[in-house]
């Protein structure tokens, strides 16, 4: 079994539906944090296969939930349990008979995460849809890249950000309601919701007439000469971040410009600012601008490729990665300096294991 005893959630117990997307990560987050952890999967292949690091921390239980007889083992492992996650399409739970109200009606206590793109209700629940279509609906896609068109950040923003982080968010808060009250509830974690959470700043802003409501145009959507990236002699890029002042004449300096030549925040000198600084990284390669703003407060700073950045001194020292049979991970984040939490490989238990442990 899975050594669920470290982390400052040792001893809560988690029943993972398995299911693509979020779901995946919010386990692995929940895990990490020393949450009992149990994925209930199908037989045979399955995510684990392409991504066995999304699914550390695990016990994985094979059951059929179309089976009458493992669908009743399932529901005695979410007796058992503090909470249960799932992310699958609308009504599903409900057509097999792990819907929210029979599973609390037989733990009232459960804290029952349902997270999907969508919502549990509105004009689109159930529609089909990734990623960026939540992005899109959210208003952050329109405010990411280039000034002709939105840029997919990956899924970092709806469905993991959006998704997962509020889902297991919303999962301790719950779990630590119905610890004092005694009282289980539904979470509806939809991703639409978490990403235009997380874009409240800039809602407030533009309220204010203080963001513009287009790319590149902003302090920090790349419309800001000193907060974008550039490219240099070798095809890399550097990453520039100088704010404020005193950063912003350590990058003039570092970049051999005159100084006063310009006023940081006077937008009608952004274009040349922007052309000049190109002309400037582009005429040394990007580890030779590292070398020449080490030290400085400049905040400039390499693009790291997937393969560079777990190498980088200072990830090392943190030890921001983990090498573990030669594949190189994120190690759990955040920090505690009482209850440390721990990244454990998953293991195979069936349901009987789990229910006497738990029992």
């Amino acid at each position: 079994m899975v050594d669920a005893g470290h982390g400052p959630l040792a001893g809560v117990r988690i029943v993972e539906l398995d299911a693509a997307g979020a779901v995946p990560l919010a386990g692995m987050l929940l895990a990490d944090l020393g949450a009992d952890v149990v994925r209930i999967r199908r037989a045979g292949p399955d995510g684990s296969t392409v991504a066995p690091l999304l699914y550390r921390g695990r016990s994985d239980v094979a059951l059929d939930l179309t089976s009458v007889a493992d669908r009743e083992k399932a529901l005695a492992l979410i007796a058992h349990a503090d909470g249960v996650i799932e992310g699958f399409r609308r009504n599903l739970v409900e057509q097999i008979g792990l819907d929210p109200a029979r599973c609390l009606a037989a733990n009232p206590r459960l804290v029952y995460g349902r997270v999907s793109g969508w919502g549990l209700d509105g004009p689109l629940a159930g529609a089909a849809g990734n990623d960026i279509n939540h992005l899109a609906l959210s208003g952050a896609l329109h405010a990411i890249g280039p000034a002709s068109q939105p840029a997919a950040p990956l899924n970092l923003i709806g469905e993991y950000a959006g998704g997962a982080l509020y889902l297991a968010l919303g999962m301790v808060a719950a779990i630590l309601r119905a610890q004092a009250t005694g009282e289980g509830q539904v979470i509806d974690a939809a991703q639409v919701d978490g990403a235009a959470s997380l874009m409240t700043l800039y809602y407030a802003l533009h309220g204010a007439g203080r963001w513009a409501d287009s790319r590149a145009a902003n302090l920090v959507d790349g419309g800001a000469p000193f907060y974008r990236c550039y490219a240099c002699s070798d095809g890399r890029h550097v990453a520039v971040g100088a704010l404020e002042p005193p950063y912003f004449n350590a990058l003039c300096e570092g970049l051999g410009l005159m100084p006063g030549r310009f006023q940081q925040y006077d937008r009608g000198c952004w274009t040349e600012m922007g052309e000049a600084f190109s002309e400037a990284f582009a005429a040394r390669s990007r580890d030779d601008w590292v070398e020449i703003f080490d030290g400085t407060d400049a905040c400039v700073t390499p693009v790291l490729s997937l393969s560079e950045a777990p190498h980088h001194p200072h990830n090392r020292a943190r030890g921001v990665f983990t090498d573990v049979e030669g594949t190189m991970r994120p190690a759990p984040a955040p920090r505690f300096s009482g209850s440390p939490a721990e990244a454990i490989a998953p293991e195979t238990e069936t349901a009987e294991q789990v229910l006497e442990r738990w029992n």
